[in-house]
């Protein structure tokens, strides 16, 4: 990890940063220039994904301005898996594995480098969190720039997200869409660059991270294809070069304070339960103290205001439209449910930022409620424990009819196994669906699971059927799910014990998760257990389930404590 101390020179050891000016040279720099500090730009840019297809663009207007704000930028390029297109196959299996690969690159390249600044861009979901995650480690002067949200799809009258097709596949599958419609939707629910455009993961991030002060206000659900982007993207090379000169570094943010407030603000909007396992694995790479049980403690004192998709009615850019990030934070600092001291890239702090926010969103729009009238009470991402998460598991309750459900388990060693069994009609109302082994180390990669419970949301069970894993949900997941369980099947957890017929209890408003058999008995299966083969020897998902932790710490890979 970089030292603090090693960072001290920024500008005034210019000419000595390397013996080797003349590969410099090469690449632009003029005798002037080594007086100036490097700005690295990590440039996300892939046509794999609409979500990142755009940021090409973006980082050519940041290496632009970094240059009139008087630095040197030098532009290397990091990956991205598109979630979206790899959901519900095994390549799933890398998502979260890139969030690793993206940190390690980035740190990487400015460590070696010896860079002094860095602007980070990203689009598809573990851009952000990868950015981040070598920020915190880093510790030198950095910035993120979000790469923006999708415009919603249109099909015969109806806003879709890419959401919409995975449940069109539900819906399809239970003879409640023709084959027309079905193709209809496909066609049209992604028209154009941007990411997933409810509250899903991407933007869940990307309005954690302004929350927190690291990238610009207004930025987090700026749409992709509006010049405002492109705008935003040059003003954050901007503000980072002065960054630079004034030392201001990601860990004078990134405060428990600030973890705080992007929690405050993640519960508001409804955001994704991926952002419990980022925000924990960010606060582990910058050092700060904060755990699952602080997810709950937030979660009681901060209602959901916003109205927006997967559970809610609105897309991200009409979120935007009525004042969006800034809006809600505006509130919820009123209301003293946000530390308005904390520092922000700018120099300002979080209340100097909202100043000219006002104070209640338009009484003209539905999007975002006011504090006396929220869309719930207390946040929607509620932290259970019980004999089947003795670490934590995290349950996602919008848009529910009941936050408690008892059942019969329906037990399944892989994804692909829950979704053949959901596809074929053979699962019943009340049945609680169980799908283990596809944890951070068994998995390997904690896979998502859009597949299955938008298959359960199609054929109209998702009110009445629970499903737990020790895997993870999409953003665009909603339903009575509980994901993240911990310990893991493959660690001998006791989801592993689980057998097909045992009744598992999720109640969610006692944060409770019980399997309901006795000790005795659970103390005998767990003696016949025997942990699985790995399913890989080779390669980057060998490497990662051997040293990769616990959900409940975020599944962090640098935690040999």
């Amino acid at each position: 990890m970089a030292q603090d101390n090693r960072r001290s020179r920024v500008v005034t050891e210019g000419p000595r940063r390397t013996p080797n000016r003349a590969m410099l040279r090469a690449v632009g720099f003029g005798d002037d220039d080594f007086q100036r500090p490097i700005v690295g730009i990590a440039n996300a840019h892939s046509t794999i994904t609409p979500c990142n297809m755009g940021i090409g663009a973006l980082a050519a207007r940041a290496e632009q301005a970094v240059r009139q704000a008087g630095g040197m930028p030098q532009t290397f390029g990091t990956i991205t898996i598109s979630d979206g297109i790899s959901m519900g196959t095994p390549g799933m299996k890398y998502s979260l594995v890139s969030r690793e690969v993206i940190a390690d690159a980035i740190e990487t390249v400015v460590n070696g480098q010896s860079l002094d600044g860095i602007l980070a861009t990203g689009g598809c979901d573990k851009n952000m969190p990868g950015a981040m995650i070598a920020l915190a480690r880093l510790n030198v002067p950095g910035i993120f720039v979000y790469g923006g949200t999708i415009k919603p799809g249109h099909y015969k009258g109806q806003d879709l997200t890419i959401v919409s097709a995975f449940e069109a596949v539900g819906q399809h599958g239970a003879g409640n869409l023709s084959d027309e419609d079905l193709q209809g939707v496909e066609r049209n629910a992604c028209p154009g660059a941007g990411s997933c455009g409810g509250m899903f993961t991407a933007n869940t991030m990307s309005s954690a991270f302004e929350a927190m002060g690291m990238s610009l206000p207004g930025s987090s659900t700026q749409a992709a294809e509006d010049p405002e982007k492109g705008d935003s993207a040059a003003r954050s090379a901007e503000v980072l070069v002065e960054a630079i000169h004034a030392n201001r570094r990601p860990r004078d943010i990134l405060t428990r304070e600030a973890f705080e407030n992007a929690l405050a603000v993640v519960m508001a909007i409804g955001g994704s339960t991926n952002a419990v396992l980022h925000l924990l694995a960010i606060a582990h790479a910058a050092e700060v103290p904060l755990d699952i049980d602080d997810v709950e403690r937030i979660r009681r004192k901060v209602p959901v205001l916003c109205d927006l998709k997967p559970s809610g009615r609105y897309v991200t850019t009409q979120f935007h439209a009525v004042g969006g990030t800034p809006q809600v934070m505006k509130m919820l600092l009123n209301a003293g449910l946000m530390h308005g001291e904390c520092l922000t890239i700018t120099g300002a702090t979080l209340a100097e930022t909202l100043a000219e926010i006002p104070d209640a969103p338009s009484p003209d729009q539905e999007i975002i409620r006011p504090l006396e009238r929220p869309l719930y009470p207390h946040g929607h991402l509620a932290i259970l424990k019980g004999n089947l998460a003795t670490e934590g598991a995290v349950a996602k309750i919008t848009g529910l009819k009941r936050t408690a459900i008892a059942g019969p388990a329906r037990c399944f060693d892989s994804e692909e196994a829950c979704l053949d069994a959901i596809l074929d009609g053979q699962i019943q109302a009340g049945d609680i669906l169980v799908i283990r082994y596809e944890g951070p180390r068994g998995g390997p990669g904690m896979r998502e699971m859009l597949a299955p419970t938008a298959a359960i949301i199609g054929a109209g069970l998702g009110d009445s059927v629970g499903l737990i894993t020790d895997g993870r949900f999409s953003g665009g997941t909603y339903g009575m799910v509980v994901g993240h369980v911990a310990p893991e099947a493959a660690t001998g957890g006791t989801i592993a014990l689980v057998r097909d017929g045992d009744t598992i209890e999720i109640d969610a408003g006692e944060n409770r998760l019980t399997l309901q058999v006795d000790e005795a008995e659970l103390e005998h299966r767990r003696a016949a257990w025997e942990p699985p083969v790995p399913r890989f020897d080779r390669g980057v998902l060998a490497k990662y389930s051997r040293i990769v932790g616990s959900a409940s710490r975020g599944a962090v890979t640098d935690d040999f404590t």
